[in-house]
């Protein structure tokens, strides 16, 4: 737990993402197109713990959430955990997570991504979203290699 302290402050020192600072802007090439919700106020590392995502989520009818992000072994597993464990069907996309070593990317990948979640790359997620086809997330549960 020590080395997690110590080095997560260097990710994310305290304030580094505050409402209305440069840490808290969205990059260009994610910037929301007309009619997206931004979800705000995530204080920890899972998504759902101090927002509204779950609300809003239920309240448009979705089942299945897509997960990307850094850090894979901490906010990502986080969110996929508490997805899990609320019912959504959750799909963790490979290729669109990082972590500060291959060795720890390639532990949560291989190892806790196929217990809480349907691990995908980013193409495989967009080819069954543009075949109209749901996209399958039946193996949730751990299933070993």
């Amino acid at each position: 737990m020590r080395w997690f302290s110590s080095n997560i402050r260097t990710i994310s020192p305290p304030r580094a993402a505050r409402q209305g600072t440069w840490g808290a802007q969205i990059v260009d090439a994610l910037k929301p197109e007309p009619g997206d919700i931004v979800i705000e106020g995530k204080r920890g590392l899972d998504g759902f713990a101090t927002t509204n995502l779950d609300f809003i989520l239920r309240g448009r009818g979705i089942s299945t959430i897509a997960l990307g992000g850094f850090l894979t072994n901490c906010c990502v597993e986080s969110t996929m955990r508490t997805g899990y464990e609320k019912g959504y069907d959750v799909i963790t996309l490979r290729d669109c997570t990082a972590t500060v070593s291959e060795e720890e990317q390639k532990a949560a990948v291989e190892k806790n991504y196929p217990m809480f979640s349907k691990p995908m790359t980013h193409d495989e997620f967009l080819s069954g979203l543009k075949s109209g086809k749901a996209v399958e997330t039946k193996s949730r549960g751990y299933e070993a290699a």
